[in-house]
């Protein structure tokens, strides 16, 4: 027998449209009315379940952790609304979790070839370190060539893969954009300069706010022996709100990701919402942006006749009380009330 649940709530198919009348049966979504009466009513105001497009399942402060461990991190993340994860980056096997490969530390010479594994044996996505500090220069630096990243990303695009980097000085988005690349992570360097290449080339942000949170306390733990890293990251930190919203502004697509995994812990999506919208970006923006955009993005359905039933129910109509996206009062996947 196929489970009915009812959701009598408004449904929000998108930022600013609404719908009434929804069901899930069998795990699938309809806004036809069964004949059957429904097994379960849930009340609340209906979104798609949220989407964390930077988290590292799998990853703790020392390093990979077990599988129990990152079961524990998966939960945790799901009971919070995360029903759809772009994987970050994770030195732990999570192919039990999800189809994929381990992340792997290389050489210039050895980046293309790395690359094209990586895109044949994963999912879709690449991603590469794009800088880092360099305890020589005792500041942020590109972890590769900028031709060597040109001839990465192209290799992962002839595998079909699409490629994101971890970006945070000036001059590294630079070189992406350069490359061709189809996502940035964090991106706090960015300058007026680079705002239209985002727009032309279509390039989305993922700009974790709650991990740039830290940059302060990483610069202080940097500043005896890195003064000048120290002081470009409490530069880079100063400036990320204001860089975020005016990438919005440009029309520069973002998307909501927490980095969670070592320093940020899991279930922090609300936070990093709530974040967005601090920022500047509309309450709307601020939800499309780990919601109906950030799944089509990815590929996974939304709210739709037929879609897989994976939603959240929020107390409240999240457009005007934000905050009710911290104590969601139901969790749905796959037509299974999880919460």
């Amino acid at each position: 027998m196929p489970e009915i649940i009812q959701f009598t709530g408004t449904v929000l198919t998108g930022p600013d449209s609404e719908a009434r009348g929804l069901w899930s049966i069998n795990g699938r979504l309809t806004f036809r009315q069964p004949a059957k009466a429904p097994d379960r009513i849930l009340a609340g105001w209906v979104l798609p379940g949220f989407v964390d497009a930077h988290c590292h399942i799998g990853l703790g402060v020392g390093g990979a952790v077990d599988a129990a461990t990152a079961g524990d991190q998966a939960r945790t993340d799901l009971i919070a609304g995360t029903l759809l994860v772009r994987d970050a980056g994770s030195p732990a096997d999570t192919r039990w979790l999800q189809g994929g490969s381990d992340a792997e530390e290389v050489e210039p010479d050895g980046l293309v070839e790395a690359v094209r594994k990586q895109a044949r044996d994963g999912d879709g996505w690449v991603k590469l370190v794009g800088d880092w500090i360099d305890r020589y220069a005792g500041d942020l630096a590109p972890s590769f060539p900028a031709a060597v990243v040109r001839d990465a990303v192209q290799a992962a695009h002839d595998e079909g893969a699409r490629v994101t980097a971890h970006c945070f000085a000036e001059e590294t988005l630079d070189d992406v954009l350069d490359a061709g690349i189809d996502c940035v992570e964090h991106a706090t360097g960015l300058l007026p300069r680079h705002l239209p290449r985002f727009v032309e080339q279509r390039v989305p942000i993922v700009p974790t706010l709650i991990n740039i949170a830290t940059f302060p306390d990483i610069a202080a733990q940097a500043d005896p022996k890195f003064p000048a890293y120290a002081a470009h990251m409490r530069a880079l930190w100063e400036r990320r709100e204001e860089r975020v919203l005016e990438a919005y502004e440009a029309g520069v697509r973002i998307y909501a990701g927490t980095d969670a995994g070592s320093v940020i812990t899991h279930s922090r999506i609300a936070d990093e919402i709530l974040a967005l919208h601090a920022a500047g970006l509309p309450i709307a923006a601020a939800l499309d942006a780990a919601c109906w955009s950030a799944r089509t993005w990815l590929g996974a359905e939304g709210i739709a006749e037929g879609a897989r039933a994976d939603v959240v129910l929020c107390r409240e109509d999240p457009r005007m009380v934000p905050d009710t996206v911290r104590d969601l009062a139901h969790v749905v996947l796959g037509g299974r009330l999880v919460r």
